[in-house]
């Protein structure tokens, strides 16, 4: 069947949602840089900026190619791509390819600048950037492959993920959580000094997140049409009901609603509904929000009962929001809404709770050895901690010879 003729609506959406996915990058750095402490915000900010900056370049050069090129037995993509040979000038269904391509690029550049929130404030930096390169090489570009590619062994069993809760989230998550682990926690954790300097910093990023993430959904339909429509209203409406689950959780536990909640709760809300934004109806969305700024409270709860320290909470709203968000797409999908997914089991179709089930399980399992081989590769070429007076004295000074605020 040939390709439909290029649509100007629809190259026109996927081009301004590049540009809104862009703009999570520098709001995640706003996002991060505001929960750490003022001495390692500008360490933080190269962290997200570095990833989208090194990656993309890691994309054009092959990362493209082995996310979307030919299946090799729907595990990786070839190299035939590579330096985007042959995607100039060509079609991907009704945008150009060269577009898609761009879109994707935004998508593989924050996913990794996620996983820094949970090693802030004690990674080198040129461990963090062999860590980025590899991480997005042996991790992502997979998986991608396996969710998102024709041919990929996910993709042909059904398993939905509109615009990311598995390929980015959830390996994000699971990674960050194994790189915690390792690296260890911060000196004098969980002491006291632990605290944001700076939540109206972490207050505006998060806007900016809420904001750039109707790109990273209703851009992920690549039609300017109902699809996108739907997208973009279950976005909205999952981030406000994250918020307000969230209040309402911590309002009970703690005896006060918090900033740093609601941000953290529109964040979740956002999250849980990736994967599901193009599938599911706006009701439904409320529903997944809702339970995830509930279920991802929760989680965070949990670093101290075992003993992790995840600096800015990734595996607590991206890892966990992202493996619920997966399985309740599995519940609440609907086909009428998207002739190109599945039914849910609410409606009929236990099986899609399994497949999504299985692509947890599969793309969770890998992430984590690949992220234990990866850290274990980069503690052999250098050191991967800075040494404690470095620490101490904060990264912005010790690594950036640089300070965020001067007096």
């Amino acid at each position: 069947m040939p390709d439909p003729k290029l649509d100007s609506g629809d190259t026109a959406w996927l081009l301004v949602s590049t540009a809104l996915v862009l703009l999570m990058t520098p709001g995640l750095a706003l996002f991060y840089g505001g929960m750490v402490r003022k001495k390692n915000v500008l360490s933080t900010f190269m962290h997200s900026l570095f990833s989208l900056a090194v990656v993309s370049v890691q994309w054009v050069l092959f990362g493209y190619s082995l996310a979307f090129g030919a299946t090799h037995k729907g595990l990786i993509g070839g190299l035939e791509l590579s330096f985007l040979k042959g995607v100039a000038w060509q079609q991907k269904g009704s945008v150009p390819h060269l577009g898609f391509m761009a879109f994707q690029m935004m998508f593989a550049g924050i996913t990794p600048a996620l996983i820094s929130g949970a090693f802030a404030e004690r990674i080198r930096f040129g461990a963090y950037a062999l860590f980025v390169v590899l991480w997005s090489t042996l991790v992502y570009d997979p998986v991608a492959h396996w969710v998102w590619a024709e041919g990929g062994w996910l993709m042909k069993m059904g398993a939905l993920d509109f615009a990311g809760g598995t390929v980015v989230h959830l390996t994000a998550g699971i990674s960050a959580l194994v790189c915690a682990k390792l690296i260890g926690k911060r000196l004098g954790y969980p002491g006291p000094g632990m605290i944001p300097h700076n939540l109206t910093m972490t207050l505006t990023g998060a806007g900016l997140l809420w904001f750039g993430w109707f790109g990273f959904n209703a851009g992920s339909a690549l039609v300017a049409g109902q699809s996108a429509a739907l997208a973009l209203v279950t976005t909205h409406v999952a981030a406000s009901a994250g918020a307000l689950g969230w209040l309402a959780v911590e309002t009970k536990h703690r005896g006060k609603p918090s900033a740093l909640g609601a941000a953290s709760g529109i964040v979740a809300g956002l999250v849980a509904i990736t994967p599901g934004a193009g599938y599911v109806a706006p009701w439904a969305s409320i529903v997944i929000g809702f339970v995830a700024g509930v279920v991802c409270y929760l989680a965070v709860l949990q670093k101290n009962r075992f003993g992790y320290d995840d600096a800015l909470d990734v595996f607590g709203v991206h890892g966990v929001g992202g493996m619920l968000g997966a399985l309740l797409t599995g519940v609440f999908a609907q086909k009428a809404l998207n002739a190109t997914g599945n039914d849910g089991a609410a409606f009929g179709n236990v099986k899609q709770l399994g497949v999504q089930a299985l692509g947890l399980l599969a793309a969770g399992a890998y992430a984590v050895v690949m992220t234990v081989v990866i850290w274990k590769v980069i503690g052999w070429i250098t050191p991967i901690r800075v040494a404690e007076p470095d620490e101490r004295e904060g990264l912005d000074v010790s690594l950036h010879g640089e300070e965020g605020y001067v007096n």
